[in-house]
């Protein structure tokens, strides 16, 4: 059983799976934007979540794996952007649990069903008033709709991010959505990136939390903006199972074709962070084939992808296929350099360690486009990775340097 085709954003079209709600408003945080978002479950969903690996981790991201803790369920979300309550002290715990409190005493339920995060500036302490007064209304219908949340979470990306998918189990029909926000301190191993699963299926805490992990190995941690990784950075995925099929696990008959639907739109998302990297024009993308274990095509994916003179080569059009290779060399991955073969979209540039002749006038115009493919073949195995990146402009050093102000 197949799920149907990833929907993204910008068809304007979008599902929320069966029971969960999503909204949100401006309270204060930022100038005249939404700032403030949340999601509610009807029931508590089984729940799972991942987070940054940076040493510095934000206050809301302890109180959040605290909350994982006690059962192992989430029935609501709420999302802070403009400010990331990080580097904030004991302070910062105190504002993470007092608006983690306060959204559970709104909903009614016990204060360990609520998650809190945050997103923005670095260092700074929350202004509580803003949000609880934005808490206090933020059920208010008005300010209902999975748009309303999708706009509070962002901070300097330049459009929403969400997906979804619906895939059949035991005949009944699952709907998978995702939202999230990125755009700069992108970089593998987790970025200042926010994204929340949700799914209506019915799914054992293990299982979700395995096809989570592995979903964010092969894509969320592929990705890669500018080599910075953040102190915010989470992945929540939760399941309410009110699309009323059997228990989901391994075993399951249907676990393939959900698991498969949970990475695609994981997929889709991480995508769309690397598509709006700071100051971006292009969607850069590397395939790598022909490794000899999944992790060195990863490894050298990832080296490849993060390479500032990669990316500013990308960015000019220029078709300078020896930054890609010298990405591969540093990887850590030990490589034949005789063996492998680079391409610049349809046009081979480098084999038995030397170049291929092909038209520089040809290869500009690919460049030139929106989405741009590097393969690379290490001719050593069969093991294969993807991973996602974008062009180093000037607009990003612009965005970056007057972040604060």
């Amino acid at each position: 059983m197949s799920g149907e085709k990833i929907i993204q954003e910008n068809s304007g079209v979008f599902k929320m799976p069966k029971g969960f709600k999503a909204g949100g408003l401006h309270c204060g945080l930022k100038r005249k934007k939404e700032d403030l978002g949340y999601i509610t479950s009807e029931i508590p969903a089984t729940a799972a979540g991942v987070y940054t690996v940076n040493s510095f981790q934000a206050a809301p991201l302890h109180v959040t794996k605290k909350s994982l803790e006690v059962e192992g369920k989430i029935q609501a979300l709420l999302v802070n952007s403009g400010n990331a309550n990080a580097c904030t002290g004991n302070q910062g715990i105190k504002d993470a649990y007092e608006m983690q409190s306060q959204f559970a005493n709104e909903l009614g339920i016990p204060d360990h069903l609520v998650a809190v995060t945050s997103t923005g500036v670095i260092g700074e302490l929350l202004p509580m008033a803003c949000i609880r007064n934005g808490i206090n209304k933020i059920l208010n219908p008005e300010y209902e709709g999975p748009e309303s949340f999708q706009k509070a979470i962002l901070t300097t990306d330049t459009c929403i991010k969400s997906a979804f998918a619906q895939v059949e189990v035991n005949g009944k029909l699952v709907t998978i959505s995702g939202a999230a926000k990125g755009s700069g301190m992108i970089h593998p191993n987790m970025a200042t990136m926010l994204a929340f699963v949700t799914t209506d299926a019915y799914v054992e805490q293990p299982a979700l939390l395995s096809a989570l992990k592995e979903s964010t190995n092969q894509t969320f941690n592929m990705i890669t903006v500018d080599g910075d990784s953040s102190t915010n950075d989470m992945v929540l995925a939760m399941a309410n199972g009110l699309a009323g099929n059997e228990l989901l696990n391994e075993s399951h008959p249907d676990w393939e074709a959900f698991s498969s639907e949970f990475k695609a739109v994981c997929e889709s998302l991480a995508k769309q962070i690397a598509r709006d990297g700071e100051g971006a024009t292009k969607l850069l993308e590397v395939r790598v084939s022909g490794a000899q274990s999944l992790e060195a095509a990863r490894a050298v994916g990832k080296a490849v992808i993060s390479s500032n003179l990669v990316k500013t080569a990308i960015y000019g059009e220029d078709a300078n296929w020896g930054r890609i290779v010298a990405a591969i060399g540093y990887s850590g991955i030990s490589v034949n350099p005789e063996a492998v073969e680079v391409a610049i979209g349809p046009y081979p540039v480098f084999a038995n360690g030397l170049p291929l002749p092909f038209s520089e006038a040809e290869a500009k115009v690919y460049l030139a486009g929106e989405e741009i493919v590097i393969f690379i073949n290490l001719n050593q195995g069969d093991a294969a990775a993807s991973a996602w990146g974008c062009d180093l402009t000037y607009d990003y050093i612009k965005i970056n340097a007057s972040y604060r102000t």
